[in-house]
């Protein structure tokens, strides 16, 4: 089990669940402090998978990010400036996937490490995990699928199942 003090979330929207052709569309931190950071991403000229279905989801269309969307290379910049050593996710297959395509469309390597908020979790906080979620979901009531809120839902429930005076 991978520990540090307080760790930083990160999450990623994409254009579709394609783990050929999809690509990041937005990416949100939140930090130890819980600072939230977050960034649409304008495609790449390569990038053309689009999912209807996902935009469904998330609420971003591609005119959307067409308009006002950072550069990749600007996204990736800010993430290095922003993290260092871990930071955790929570779909970390398809998050992994979007986070290198953003920095290989940027021509630049992630200076942090992408790593599973399973890493920080012992067998009973992993058991606590769903239900703490939805409990953390109504008790912030933000929008989910939005990369920001989805980074600070992960960092609020970290803070519910690590807590020792919770028992679910």
């Amino acid at each position: 089990m991978i520990t540090e003090p307080i760790p930083a979330f990160i999450d990623f929207e994409a254009s579709s669940l394609d783990l050929i052709a999809s690509y990041p569309i937005e990416v949100g931190v939140c930090m130890p402090d819980r600072t939230l950071h977050s960034w649409l991403i304008e495609p790449h000229v390569l990038w053309k998978d689009w999912s209807e279905s996902a935009e469904q989801i998330h609420g971003i269309a591609r005119a959307t990010l067409l308009s006002e969307g950072s550069p990749v290379s600007e996204v990736a910049h800010h993430l290095n400036q922003l993290l260092s050593g871990y930071v955790y996710c929570d779909a970390w297959t398809f998050d992994s996937f979007w986070l290198y395509r953003l920095f290989r469309a940027a021509g630049v390597k992630p200076g942090f490490q992408l790593e599973s908020v399973s890493a920080l979790l012992d067998a009973r906080q992993v058991t606590q995990w769903p239900s703490a979620r939805r409990q953390v979901i109504a008790d912030l009531d933000v929008p989910v699928h939005r990369a920001a809120n989805d980074a600070l839902i992960l960092h609020k429930t970290w803070e519910y199942v690590s807590a020792s005076d919770h028992a679910l």
